[in-house]
């Protein structure tokens, strides 16, 4: 029974998004767009290049066919297509080059440039692991001129005291700072507030995330629509357990940053599930947020009536009457006569 409970809880939780229905067939709508591959094709990039491409936002997907990978409008492509630098100007937008390569491009040595990565100066924005099982970290080529031209005082000379003393205890920032970017990521491209709720529990451990979302129904659902932060090819188990356990917050600051998020991006899909369906105001709040919407602008008074949050601004404008307006009683405030202040003498 308490099982059951937990499912019927879960599925209001997480409502299948539009055109998805369960347990009974449903009509598949026309796809949007063109597949990847064909939007990789004509962009002149390699599958991996237009997969970074989307992570990093410079090109728009929309999400396809039930069951079925996301798609690139054909009005994206063209636009892409319209840019007087292109196709030069798009690819090196997407240019990322390893440690070795950045160093150069900074004029800076290998070792400071490993410093200040570890120090958290620079987040990658992707990674692989070469044939020896080492993770080597890739940075957008943008963000390190970027960089240079805003902190030049940090490319030459001793480092900061403060940032010394946190590298000698053994401080490093970029796989963190890789799994926040990239969570943030996949919670912009979510399209519900449960798809947004998983990206954000897509990096945390089963005990951190039981601790967070006790119901055993909620946390399937939160596996079942979890968004993969790498996709891995052809590599070995021993690579593919190495890549799982870097996917995972590390350290009590990280996991309790992404529970709290987590718990804020399952307070927006509760209110989401519970939400009246005759409030437009509320539906349009939560369908534009991005995992950090604010509770309902109405709550359930213990009568059953809607009475307004106090934090939410009253309208300038009164609400129309929906019926007869009530005639005051302007004879029985004629009638009554005003007493007078002062008794008369006897």
């Amino acid at each position: 029974m308490r099982e059951k409970s937990a499912g019927r809880r879960s599925a209001a939780l997480f409502p299948p998004a539009v055109g998805v229905a369960r347990n009974r067939a449903v009509v598949t709508p026309p796809a949007v767009g063109v597949a990847v591959r064909t939007a990789a094709k004509e962009l002149g990039l390699r599958l991996r290049e237009f997969e970074l491409a989307v992570q990093l936002e410079e090109v728009r997907t929309v999400p396809g066919p039930p069951g079925r990978p996301r798609r690139v409008p054909r009005e994206e492509l063209e636009r892409l297509k319209a840019v007087p630098d292109f196709p030069g100007g798009l690819r090196e937008r997407l240019r990322v080059m390893g440690a070795r390569e950045a160093s150069e491009l900074l004029d800076i040595s290998a070792s400071r440039f490993a410093r200040l990565a570890r120090a958290g100066c620079f987040r990658p924005v992707a990674l692989y692991v070469h044939r020896y099982r080492a993770v080597v970290w890739l940075y957008r080529a943008d963000e390190l001129r970027e960089f240079a031209e805003n902190s030049p005082s940090l490319l030459a000379g001793r480092l900061p005291a403060g940032m010394r003393a946190a590298l000698d205890a053994g401080a490093d920032h970029r796989a963190p700072s890789w799994r926040a970017r990239r969570v943030a990521q996949l919670a912009r491209q979510a399209e519900t507030a449960g798809e947004r709720a998983a990206a954000r529990a897509s990096v945390l451990g089963e005990d951190a995330l039981a601790e967070v979302v006790p119901d055993p129904g909620e946390r399937a659902e939160l596996r079942r629509l979890r968004p993969g932060l790498l996709k891995v090819r052809s590599e070995s188990v021993a690579t593919q357990d190495m890549l799982e356990k870097l996917c995972l917050a590390e350290g009590e600051e990280e996991v309790r940053w992404h529970r709290l998020m987590l718990e804020a991006e399952l307070e927006s899909a509760r209110a989401a599930a519970c939400a009246p369906s005759g409030v437009p105001a509320l539906d349009g709040a939560l369908a534009d947020t991005t995992g950090r919407a604010e509770p309902g602008a109405f709550r359930r008074s213990p009568r059953g009536d809607h009475r307004p949050d106090p934090a939410t601004p009253r309208p300038l404008t009164p609400p129309a009457a929906s019926g007869p307006v009530p005639r005051k009683r302007w004879s029985l405030l004629r009638r009554r006569k005003p007493k007078s202040a002062i008794r008369p003498a006897d």
